[in-house]
C-alpha cells in the first residue's frame, strides 16, 4: 500500500472515530430528554412559585401550546447541562490517541473543569442573578402601571441567561489553558487587562438584555473569574518562551587558550558547518555524499 493510500486510510479512520463520538453524544441526549421532559413540569412549577414569592406576581400564558413548548425548552437545557460531562468525555476519547501522557493529564483536568464551570454558571444565574433582574424590572411598577408577565418571556430569558453564564464562566479556563500551553505568556495577558475588560463588557452586552443590571451581573463575575484563572496560571510565568535544548544548540568553536591579553578580544565563533543535532539534514550517515537534488 502506498503512502497516499495510508494517509487516506488514516483520515477515514479519524472521521469514523469522530462520527462514533458524535453519534454517542446525540444518542445520549435523545435518551435523556425523555425522562427530563417528564420532570420539566415540576421544574416549571417551581420556577413560577419562586417568581411569585419574590415579586408577588402571577405568571400568565397566552396560547394553548405555550406551556408545552416551554417544557421542551426546559428539558433541552437540563439535558445539555446534565450530559455535558459525558459529551466532553466522548470528545476527549476522540483526541486521546494523539496525545502524550502529560497532554492527557492536562486535557483530563480541562474536561472536568469545563463541566464544573458550566454547571456553576447556570446555577449562579438561576439562584442569584435572575431574581435580581426580575426585581429590577418590577421596580418600575406604579399605581398606573402594573406589570403583567408572560411565563414564556421569563422562562426564555432565564434559559438564555443560563446558557450565557455557563459559556462566560469558561473564561478563566481559556486563560489558564493558553498560558499553560505556552501559546501566550503570563506577562502578555497581564499587560492586556484593559482590552480584556472591554471584551468582557462587549460580550456581556451581546449576551444579555439591554439593561445595565444584567450586563454587570454577568460582566463582574466573569472578570473576577478571569483574575482567578490568571492567578492559577501564575506558576507558569515565563514558560511561553521555548527553551533551547542543548542538542539543538549550535556548536560553538572553543577559543584559543594561548591567546594573549594584548590581542583584541574576539567573540566565540559559531561553526555552522558542523551538524548541531542528530535530526539535522546532512548529519546522517554518509553525509558527505548528500546532494540537494
Amino acid at each position: 500500500m502506498s503512502s497516499k493510500q495510508d494517509q487516506e486510510a488514516t483520515l477515514i479512520s479519524h472521521l469514523e472515530a469522530l462520527r462514533r463520538a458524535l453519534l454517542r453524544s446525540i444518542v445520549a441526549l435523545a435518551i435523556g430528554i425523555v425522562p427530563l421532559f417528564l420532570v420539566s413540569p415540576y421544574v416549571l412549577d417551581w420556577f413560577c412559585k419562586q417568581i411569585a414569592l419574590q415579586g408577588g406576581v402571577t405568571l400568565h400564558y397566552f396560547s394553548p401550546m405555550e406551556v408545552f413548548l416551554l417544557q421542551l425548552k426546559i428539558s433541552a437545557l437540563l439535558d445539555c447541562v446534565l450530559f455535558s460531562p459525558y459529551i466532553a468525555w466522548n470528545m476527549w476519547q476522540f483526541v486521546l490517541p494523539a496525545l502524550y501522557d502529560n497532554e492527557k493529564r492536562f486535557i483530563r483536568s480541562i474536561v472536568a473543569m469545563t463541566s464544573g464551570l458550566f454547571i456553576a454558571g447556570v446555577a449562579f444565574c438561576l439562584v442569584v442573578c435572575f431574581p435580581l433582574i426580575v426585581q429590577f424590572g418590577m421596580s418600575f411598577a406604579s399605581t398606573t402601571l402594573q406589570p403583567v408577565f408572560g411565563v414564556s418571556n421569563l422562562v426564555t430569558l432565564a434559559l438564555w441567561l443560563s446558557l450565557a453564564f455557563g459559556c462566560m464562566f469558561q473564561f478563566p479556563l481559556v486563560t489558564y489553558a493558553l498560558i499553560r500551553a505556552g501559546i501566550v505568556s503570563y506577562e502578555t495577558v497581564c499587560s492586556k487587562r484593559p482590552y480584556v475588560v472591554v471584551a468582557i463588557l462587549v460580550l456581556a452586552a451581546l449576551l444579555t438584555p439591554p439593561d445595565v443590571v444584567s450586563q454587570l451581573l454577568l460582566g463582574v463575575p466573569t472578570y473576577l473569574l478571569f483574575e482567578a484563572g490568571l492567578l492559577a496560571a501564575r506558576r507558569y510565568k515565563g514558560r511561553a518562551l521555548k527553551e533551547v535544548h542543548p542538542e539543538n544548540a549550535p556548536n560553538i568553536a572553543p577559543r584559543d587558550s594561548t591567546a594573549t591579553e594584548s590581542e583584541p578580544a574576539q567573540t566565540d565563533d559559531i561553526d555552522f558547518a558542523a551538524p548541531s543535532s542528530k535530526f539535522q539534514v546532512g548529519a546522517e550517515k554518509d553525509a558527505d555524499k548528500w546532494k540537494p537534488y
